[in-house]
C-alpha cells in the first residue's frame, strides 16, 4: 500500500508533470548545448504545459466524464437489491473536537454517506459500510449522529477496492445477500462495480458527484486547484481500470483460458 501511495503521488498530477519539468530544468542547467539540452527544454515545456492543461476546468471535465461511466440511480422504479454498501476512502477524521472527539467524515466521504442515507430512506434497505477501521467508524458515527440510521454491517479491514469487494462478499454472501446498491464517488463507481461483480455480487450502481457539463467560457481555460484535483482523481480511476483489465487478461493467459 505504501508503494501504491508513492506511485500515486509521483505519477499523477501535480507530481508527475512537476517531476517531468524538474528533470527538464536539470538537463537544461547541466548541458549548455546539444541533444541533452534540447531534450531538457522539451521535457520542461511538456511538464509545465501538461500541468496547466490538467488544471483547466475544460480538460478536467473531459477526463471526469470519461471516468464516470455509471449513470445516476433511478429511484422512480423499485430497486432490486437487498442492501446498500457504502465504500470508504480518504477523508476520515478519527477524532473531531467539534463532535466531542467522535469520528467524523470530511466533505467527500460525507457526500457518500448523505446519499446512502437518502437511498436508504427511499428504499428501506439496510446499510453496510466497507473500508478501514477508521473509515468504517467514521461512516457509522455519521449515519447514526447526522441521519439517525443504524449501520447493519461493518467491514473494517479493507484498504483498497479489491479488498472492499472480497471482504464484503465474505461478510454478506453467507447471509444470502448478493444483490447490492453500491455507493461511492462517480469517478470510482465503474471500477468498484467491476470488482464487486467479480466477487459474486449483482450490483446496482449508485454514483455520487456526477459531473454536469457546463458551457465553455473564458474561465474554462484558466487553471484552478479544484480542476487539478478533478483531473488527478479521474486519471487515477482511468489508469486503475486499465491496470485491472490488464491483470485480468494476464491471469487468463497464465491459466490457459
Amino acid at each position: 500500500m505504501a508503494l501504491k501511495s508513492l506511485l500515486h503521488t509521483l505519477l499523477l498530477p501535480p507530481g508527475g508533470p512537476l517531476l517531468l519539468a524538474i528533470a527538464g530544468a536539470w538537463l537544461v542547467m547541466r548541458h549548455g548545448a546539444g541533444r541533452a539540452r534540447r531534450t531538457g527544454i522539451a521535457l520542461l515545456c511538456i511538464g509545465l504545459a501538461s500541468l496547466w492543461l490538467l488544471a483547466t476546468p475544460l480538460l478536467a471535465g473531459v477526463l471526469t466524464r470519461a471516468a464516470q461511466r455509471s449513470p445516476a440511480l433511478d429511484l422512480s422504479h423499485p430497486v432490486q437489491a437487498q442492501a446498500i454498501v457504502i465504500l470508504g476512502g480518504e477523508g476520515k477524521r478519527p477524532t473531531a473536537p467539534e463532535y466531542a472527539g467522535e469520528p467524523a467524515t470530511d466533505q467527500r466521504m460525507l457526500e457518500r454517506v448523505t446519499y446512502a442515507a437518502y437511498v436508504a430512506r427511499r428504499t428501506g434497505l439496510p446499510i453496510a459500510v466497507s473500508g478501514t477501521q477508521a473509515e468504517a467508524s467514521a461512516m457509522r458515527a455519521s449515519l447514526a449522529r447526522d441521519f439517525g440510521l443504524v449501520t447493519r454491517w461493518a467491514e473494517d479491514r479493507s484498504r483498497d477496492t479489491f479488498e472492499n469487494a472480497e471482504f464484503s462478499a465474505a461478510l454478506l454472501r453467507p447471509l444470502g445477500i448478493d444483490r447490492i446498491v453500491l455507493v461511492t464517488d462517480a469517478d470510482h463507481e465503474w471500477r468498484a462495480v467491476q470488482e464487486f461483480t467479480s466477487a459474486g455480487f449483482t450490483v446496482v450502481p449508485a454514483p455520487v458527484g456526477l459531473d454536469v457539463p457546463s458551457e465553455i467560457e473564458l474561465r474554462s481555460f484558466i487553471p484552478s486547484p479544484s480542476a487539478l484535483l478533478r483531473s488527478s482523481a479521474a486519471l487515477y480511476e482511468l489508469l486503475g481500470d486499465l491496470a485491472r483489465r490488464t491483470f485480468a487478461v494476464l491471469h487468463l493467459r497464465r491459466h490457459g483460458r
